[in-house]
């Protein structure tokens, strides 16, 4: 039986590009933990990506996780099945061009294999307590960059 792992992720940038920072909180069972960072050029996007990674890096074991972002740019390359077509072509995009973010999205393609990951959309700035934590973590990040 696996563990089951629900993860809270953000991103955000001061300026895009500009110095970024990434949020997560992961909880399984009892337990939760608040992970964070920040890049000084980025963009949000990438910083939103980089929230699943870093904290799907986390997990020592092969888990059932639940990954919750107000991101559609993440959570719409999965429930819509952006990453199949982008692996089908070659990471192109449908206009033949370079999938942006490919580096990140390799990355995170990988730490999802080992795991069975599921995403949800949740709005964002609203009244998600998780959510809205995330990105105190992100802003955080970003200040002490």
């Amino acid at each position: 039986m696996t563990k089951e792992v629900t993860i809270y992720t953000d991103g955000a940038c001061s300026g895009n590009p500009g110095p970024g920072g990434w949020g997560a909180v992961l909880f399984y069972g009892e337990h939760k933990k608040e992970i964070s960072g920040g890049e000084r050029a980025t963009t949000n996007n990438r910083m939103e990506i980089r929230a699943v990674i870093e904290a799907l890096g986390m997990l020592k074991e092969p888990c059932s996780v639940k990954v919750y972002s107000d991101s559609a740019y993440v959570v719409n390359c999965f429930q819509q099945n952006w990453i199949r077509g982008w692996l089908k072509n070659g990471w192109r995009n449908s206009k033949g061009q370079p999938v942006e973010n490919q580096d990140l999205w390799q990355s995170l393609w990988a730490l999802m294999q080992k795991h069975q990951v599921s995403y949800v959309k949740v709005k964002g700035h609203s009244d998600n307590e998780w959510n809205n934590r995330c990105d105190e973590l992100a802003r955080e990040a970003i200040r002490q960059l």
